[in-house]
């Protein structure tokens, strides 16, 4: 794999700068690569190569980590805590020093471990759920703050030609993953590392997400997933869970016939709830030029906030990870657009580092059963707890025992 990608790895010793290697994924939103480019031409200490990298890009990133023909600076959505307790990635707090409290906070946890900052957010990603005000109008029905609300909005929203609710095609297990339990108002891992939805409430919340599927309230099998906005736009469906990204064309083609909300809380303790993330930028442990990483990083992600908006906002759809920036963006500051950046202020919830692919794996086939199948939510959650806390007492070992060592 490394081979294919050819010798050029930005980390010759020609030229009398320093040559780093900057590795992104592969965006969709045009105009994206070249703006990186752009940034990076503007560096001045260092003559840094941006490598667009299409493809599996998660695999091709942990496989180079373990090489010398790797990154210098590379984006990343993480890092993970295996790359972070192998020693693979740079510790970056203090290049957030001062600044630390403008990030927004769920996403920065997202790169936090054992008190240490591992990589820096680069731009915000949110989902929400849209719904067509005229249809909701129609039925006589309120816009959903509460779950149950959102259950019954959807059984009176469909109808032979409209389904209420499109939470993806296989009936929102991919796509919701914790959300439902922050909305019950538990949580995935818990602050001191153990399993956060060990609670009856997981189990009664996760059944209305089967109700909803029981009803037959929910489209599936449309002609494209829960990312694109088509099924909304097209009145398959009346509601529909998407990101923030997909907004300017839902805003271009449906005017002001549509409103966006949280995912609803559950319960008395429940609160609303949303998923964001964010790629930040992370340093090789494997680079020859750490400090020089280190320093690009601070440059184009701290102190550049011209080009943390621009990036954000003038090619895509995002919110900039910077709080101040958000607040201020002209593109943020009305209609859908605030409501998405408020959401993601009050109510910002992010997967969090400690829960590991075998822990979203195990979770996500239950909620699946759960969902399609009727699977009993409260056995289903039981057999995750136990192979959820087995992932989260492996962690806790693997870092006592580099502690040790």
């Amino acid at each position: 794999m490394l081979a294919a990608c050819g010798s050029n790895t930005g980390r010759g010793s020609g030229g009398s700068r320093t040559e780093l290697a900057q590795w992104y994924h592969q965006y969709g939103e045009a105009g994206t690569e070249q703006a990186v480019e752009r940034y990076a031409a503007a560096y001045k200490k260092a003559s840094v190569k941006v490598q667009w990298r299409p493809g599996n890009y998660d695999q091709q990133t942990a496989a180079a980590l373990l090489t010398d023909s790797g990154p210098d600076v590379f984006e990343v959505n993480g890092p993970t805590i295996d790359q972070i307790q192998g020693g693979q990635v740079v510790d970056l707090t203090d290049l957030l020093k001062g600044v630390e409290d403008d990030f927004n906070p769920a996403v920065l946890a997202q790169k936090r471990y054992d008190g240490r900052i591992w990589g820096v957010p680069q731009a915000v990603d949110m989902q929400m759920l849209y719904y067509r005000k005229s249809l909701l109008r129609d039925a006589g029905v309120e816009p959903p703050t509460t779950l149950d609300a959102l259950v019954d909005a959807a059984k009176k929203l469909t109808d032979r030609k409209v389904k209420g609710l499109f939470l993806g095609n296989d009936g929102g297990a991919g796509v919701l993953g914790g959300t439902p339990l922050y909305a019950a108002g538990l949580q995935l891992v818990t602050a001191d590392g153990g399993v956060g939805f060990d609670d009856p409430a997981a189990a009664r919340t996760l059944g209305k997400l089967h109700q909803l599927y029981a009803d037959k309230s929910l489209l599936l099998g449309a002609p494209a997933d829960w990312s694109d906005p088509s099924a909304f736009l097209q009145g398959l469906t009346a509601m529909q869970w998407c990101g923030l990204w997909a907004l300017p064309q839902v805003q271009k083609e449906l005017g002001d016939d549509f409103g966006v909300l949280p995912f609803p809380k559950d319960g008395g303790q429940g609160r609303p709830s949303v998923p964001v993330g964010a790629y930040g930028a992370a340093v090789s442990a494997r680079s020859r030029h750490k400090d020089a990483a280190k320093e690009f990083v601070r440059w184009l992600w701290v102190e550049r906030t011209d080009y943390q908006e621009d990036f954000a906002l003038s090619y895509g759809f995002h919110i900039p990870a910077r709080i101040s920036l958000a607040k201020k963006a002209t593109r943020l500051q009305s209609g859908p657009a605030a409501d998405a950046v408020r959401f993601t202020t009050d109510h910002g919830c992010a997967q969090p580092l400690l829960w590991t692919p075998a822990a979203q794996s195990a979770y996500q086939d239950a909620l699946s059963r759960i969902i399609r199948s009727g699977a009993d939510p409260e056995g289903e959650l039981r057999a995750v707890v136990g192979k959820v806390a087995a992932e989260l007492d492996r962690v806790k070992s693997a870092k006592k025992a580099k502690t040790a060592s």
